[in-house]
Protein backbone atom coordinates (compact mmCIF):
# COMPACT_ATOMS: atom_id res chain seq x y z
CA UNK A 1 0.00 0.00 0.00
CA UNK A 2 2.86 2.37 0.80
CA UNK A 3 4.45 1.70 -2.58
CA UNK A 4 1.13 2.35 -4.32
CA UNK A 5 0.95 5.70 -2.52
CA UNK A 6 4.49 6.41 -3.69
CA UNK A 7 3.45 5.73 -7.30
CA UNK A 8 0.46 8.04 -6.94
CA UNK A 9 2.75 10.65 -5.39
CA UNK A 10 4.94 10.53 -8.49
CA UNK A 11 1.87 11.09 -10.67
CA UNK A 12 0.90 14.04 -8.46
CA UNK A 13 4.39 15.54 -8.71
CA UNK A 14 4.31 15.19 -12.50
CA UNK A 15 0.75 16.60 -12.60
CA UNK A 16 -0.54 13.47 -14.35
CA UNK A 17 -4.24 13.03 -13.62
CA UNK A 18 -4.67 9.57 -15.15
CA UNK A 19 -2.23 6.96 -16.40
CA UNK A 20 -1.85 3.44 -17.69
CA UNK A 21 -0.46 1.41 -14.79
CA UNK A 22 1.80 -1.49 -15.78
CA UNK A 23 3.58 -3.58 -13.17
CA UNK A 24 5.93 -6.56 -13.39
CA UNK A 25 6.31 -9.17 -10.63
CA UNK A 26 6.17 -7.28 -7.32
CA UNK A 27 5.40 -4.22 -9.45
CA UNK A 28 2.25 -6.03 -10.57
CA UNK A 29 1.17 -6.25 -6.94
CA UNK A 30 1.84 -2.52 -6.52
CA UNK A 31 -0.07 -1.78 -9.73
CA UNK A 32 -3.04 -3.76 -8.44
CA UNK A 33 -2.89 -1.72 -5.22
CA UNK A 34 -2.92 1.53 -7.23
CA UNK A 35 -6.02 0.39 -9.12
CA UNK A 36 -7.74 -0.53 -5.84
CA UNK A 37 -6.81 2.69 -4.06
CA UNK A 38 -7.35 5.23 -6.82
CA UNK A 39 -9.56 3.90 -9.66
CA UNK A 40 -10.15 7.42 -10.93
CA UNK A 41 -6.42 7.74 -11.71
CA UNK A 42 -6.10 4.50 -13.71
CA UNK A 43 -6.78 4.44 -17.45
CA UNK A 44 -5.88 0.75 -17.59
CA UNK A 45 -4.12 -1.87 -15.49
CA UNK A 46 -1.61 -4.44 -16.71
CA UNK A 47 -0.27 -7.05 -14.30
CA UNK A 48 2.69 -9.04 -15.66
CA UNK A 49 4.11 -12.24 -14.07
CA UNK A 50 2.48 -11.29 -10.77
CA UNK A 51 -0.11 -12.74 -8.41
CA UNK A 52 -3.29 -11.95 -6.52
CA UNK A 53 -1.57 -12.90 -3.27
CA UNK A 54 -4.31 -15.40 -2.45
CA UNK A 55 -3.38 -18.23 -0.14
CA UNK A 56 -3.21 -21.73 -1.56
CA UNK A 57 -1.92 -20.77 -5.01
CA UNK A 58 0.86 -22.74 -6.71
CA UNK A 59 4.26 -21.94 -5.24
CA UNK A 60 7.80 -21.79 -6.52
CA UNK A 61 9.73 -25.05 -6.49
CA UNK A 62 12.02 -25.55 -3.46
CA UNK A 63 15.11 -25.47 -5.68
CA UNK A 64 14.10 -22.03 -6.97
CA UNK A 65 13.45 -20.71 -3.46
CA UNK A 66 16.85 -21.97 -2.31
CA UNK A 67 18.53 -19.86 -4.98
CA UNK A 68 16.25 -16.88 -4.34
CA UNK A 69 17.00 -16.77 -0.63
CA UNK A 70 20.68 -17.69 -0.88
CA UNK A 71 23.43 -15.12 -0.43
CA UNK A 72 26.44 -14.28 -2.59
CA UNK A 73 29.61 -16.21 -1.78
CA UNK A 74 31.30 -12.94 -0.88
CA UNK A 75 30.76 -9.18 -0.69
CA UNK A 76 32.93 -8.21 -3.65
CA UNK A 77 31.35 -7.15 -6.92
CA UNK A 78 32.21 -10.37 -8.77
CA UNK A 79 30.61 -12.56 -6.09
CA UNK A 80 27.43 -10.47 -6.12
CA UNK A 81 27.36 -10.49 -9.94
CA UNK A 82 27.76 -14.28 -10.05
CA UNK A 83 24.95 -14.65 -7.51
CA UNK A 84 22.49 -12.69 -9.64
CA UNK A 85 23.54 -14.48 -12.81
CA UNK A 86 22.70 -17.76 -11.09
CA UNK A 87 19.36 -16.39 -9.89
CA UNK A 88 18.29 -15.07 -13.28
CA UNK A 89 19.39 -18.28 -14.97
CA UNK A 90 17.20 -20.17 -12.49
CA UNK A 91 14.03 -18.11 -12.95
CA UNK A 92 14.57 -16.96 -16.55
CA UNK A 93 12.58 -17.90 -19.63
CA UNK A 94 13.62 -21.34 -20.91
CA UNK A 95 12.63 -20.52 -24.49
CA UNK A 96 14.30 -17.09 -24.52
CA UNK A 97 17.75 -17.52 -23.01
CA UNK A 98 19.86 -14.38 -22.77
CA UNK A 99 23.49 -14.41 -23.88
CA UNK A 100 25.79 -14.77 -20.85
CA UNK A 101 27.73 -11.58 -21.55
CA UNK A 102 24.57 -9.55 -22.16
CA UNK A 103 23.10 -10.88 -18.93
CA UNK A 104 26.23 -9.95 -16.97
CA UNK A 105 26.34 -6.46 -18.50
CA UNK A 106 22.69 -5.82 -17.63
CA UNK A 107 23.06 -7.08 -14.07
CA UNK A 108 26.22 -5.05 -13.52
CA UNK A 109 24.46 -1.89 -14.71
CA UNK A 110 21.71 -2.57 -12.17
CA UNK A 111 24.20 -3.17 -9.36
CA UNK A 112 26.03 0.06 -10.15
CA UNK A 113 22.75 1.96 -10.17
CA UNK A 114 21.58 0.57 -6.84
CA UNK A 115 22.55 -2.38 -4.69
CA UNK A 116 20.81 -2.43 -1.33
CA UNK A 117 20.24 -5.92 0.13
CA UNK A 118 18.35 -4.61 3.16
CA UNK A 119 15.84 -2.98 0.83
CA UNK A 120 15.35 -6.26 -0.99
CA UNK A 121 14.57 -7.98 2.30
CA UNK A 122 12.01 -5.29 3.15
CA UNK A 123 10.37 -5.88 -0.23
CA UNK A 124 10.10 -9.59 0.60
CA UNK A 125 8.48 -8.71 3.92
CA UNK A 126 6.06 -6.37 2.15
CA UNK A 127 5.00 -9.18 -0.20
CA UNK A 128 4.46 -11.49 2.76
CA UNK A 129 2.45 -8.85 4.64
CA UNK A 130 0.10 -8.39 1.67
CA UNK A 131 -0.41 -12.12 1.08
CA UNK A 132 -4.01 -13.12 1.65
CA UNK A 133 -5.12 -9.48 1.97
CA UNK A 134 -5.08 -8.02 -1.54
CA UNK A 135 -6.86 -10.95 -3.22
CA UNK A 136 -10.18 -10.23 -1.54
CA UNK A 137 -10.01 -6.61 -2.74
CA UNK A 138 -9.30 -7.28 -6.42
CA UNK A 139 -13.01 -7.50 -7.13
CA UNK A 140 -13.19 -3.75 -6.51
CA UNK A 141 -10.96 -2.99 -9.51
CA UNK A 142 -12.96 -1.28 -12.25
CA UNK A 143 -10.09 -0.46 -14.62
CA UNK A 144 -9.76 -2.35 -17.92
CA UNK A 145 -7.26 -5.05 -16.99
CA UNK A 146 -4.77 -7.20 -18.87
CA UNK A 147 -2.95 -10.04 -17.10
CA UNK A 148 0.16 -11.43 -18.80
CA UNK A 149 1.99 -14.47 -17.48
CA UNK A 150 4.55 -16.98 -18.64
CA UNK A 151 3.51 -20.61 -18.90
CA UNK A 152 6.97 -21.59 -17.68
CA UNK A 153 7.39 -19.18 -14.76
CA UNK A 154 9.27 -21.15 -12.06
CA UNK A 155 9.03 -18.43 -9.41
CA UNK A 156 5.42 -17.25 -9.69
CA UNK A 157 3.62 -20.14 -11.42
CA UNK A 158 1.11 -19.55 -14.20
CA UNK A 159 -1.84 -20.37 -11.94
CA UNK A 160 -1.09 -17.21 -9.96
CA UNK A 161 -1.75 -15.09 -13.03
CA UNK A 162 -4.90 -17.03 -13.81
CA UNK A 163 -6.17 -16.37 -10.30
CA UNK A 164 -5.48 -12.65 -10.65
CA UNK A 165 -7.47 -12.48 -13.90
CA UNK A 166 -10.33 -14.50 -12.40
CA UNK A 167 -10.71 -12.08 -9.52
CA UNK A 168 -10.86 -8.90 -11.64
CA UNK A 169 -14.11 -8.44 -13.58
CA UNK A 170 -13.56 -8.42 -17.33
CA UNK A 171 -9.82 -9.03 -17.10
CA UNK A 172 -8.14 -10.53 -20.15
CA UNK A 173 -5.59 -13.31 -19.58
CA UNK A 174 -2.67 -13.77 -21.97
CA UNK A 175 -0.27 -16.68 -21.48
CA UNK A 176 3.16 -16.70 -23.10
CA UNK A 177 4.64 -20.15 -23.82
CA UNK A 178 8.31 -20.45 -22.89
CA UNK A 179 8.26 -17.32 -20.74
CA UNK A 180 9.70 -17.55 -17.24
CA UNK A 181 10.15 -14.81 -14.67
CA UNK A 182 12.10 -12.26 -16.70
CA UNK A 183 11.71 -9.92 -19.67
CA UNK A 184 14.32 -10.78 -22.32
CA UNK A 185 13.86 -9.27 -25.81
CA UNK A 186 12.12 -12.38 -27.16
CA UNK A 187 9.52 -12.25 -24.41
CA UNK A 188 8.93 -8.54 -24.92
CA UNK A 189 8.24 -9.26 -28.60
CA UNK A 190 5.52 -11.67 -27.45
CA UNK A 191 4.04 -9.26 -24.92
CA UNK A 192 3.79 -6.13 -27.06
CA UNK A 193 1.08 -7.43 -29.45
CA UNK A 194 -1.22 -7.80 -26.44
CA UNK A 195 -0.06 -4.79 -24.43
CA UNK A 196 -0.03 -2.06 -27.11
CA UNK A 197 -3.64 -2.58 -28.27
CA UNK A 198 -4.75 -2.79 -24.62
CA UNK A 199 -3.22 0.62 -23.92
CA UNK A 200 -4.47 2.12 -27.17
CA UNK A 201 -8.07 1.02 -26.72
CA UNK A 202 -8.28 2.68 -23.30
CA UNK A 203 -6.50 5.96 -24.01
Amino acid sequence: EDMAKDALGVLDALEVDRAHIVGVSMGGMVAQRVAIAAPQRVLSLTSIMSTSGARGLPEAKPAVLRVLFSRPDGSDRQAVLNHYVRLLRTIGSPAYRVDEQVLRTNILAGLERSYHPAGTLRQMVAIAADTGVRASQLGRIQSPTLVIHGHDDPLVPYGCGEDTARRIAGARMVGIPGMGHDLPPGVIEQILPALVPHLGSHA
